[in-house]
């Protein structure tokens, strides 16, 4: 599977699911932990547990199982692993309180400004 495709199995799962807001940040040229996160909402612990069920779900049945996955217990801030796509799925709160999409905006930011 390529890496295009694992990263619009993600969205595709998400979409599925009615997920809110969904970001996709490409950071292969920012870390070598991965090559894409997708982050998006659910409105509610049972909905980020299912957009996130979903998403390991169909991975799996695409022949790529998930490296980890993390937060699904409580279900505020589900974490899903795919090697070069990690997935966050986060109630509303806990998305505006980390501002993920921020975070990797910077160092590209920061770069762009030092050129």
């Amino acid at each position: 599977m390529q890496k295009t495709d694992v990263k619009q199995l993600v969205i595709d799962a998400l979409d599925e699911l009615k997920a809110n807001d969904v970001k996709v940040l490409d950071v292969k040229d920012l870390t070598s932990l991965t090559d894409w996160m997708v982050v998006a909402s659910g409105r509610s612990n049972r909905h980020v547990k299912s957009l996130a069920d979903k998403v390991v779900l169909d991975a799996k049945h695409a022949g790529h199982s998930p490296i980890g996955v993390e937060g699904a217990g409580e279900g505020e801030w589900v974490l899903v692993d795919l090697d070069e796509v990690v997935c966050h799925i986060m109630l509303p709160k806990i998305r505006d309180f980390y501002n993920l999409e921020k975070l990797w905006e910077y160092p590209r930011a920061q770069r762009a400004a030092e050129q």
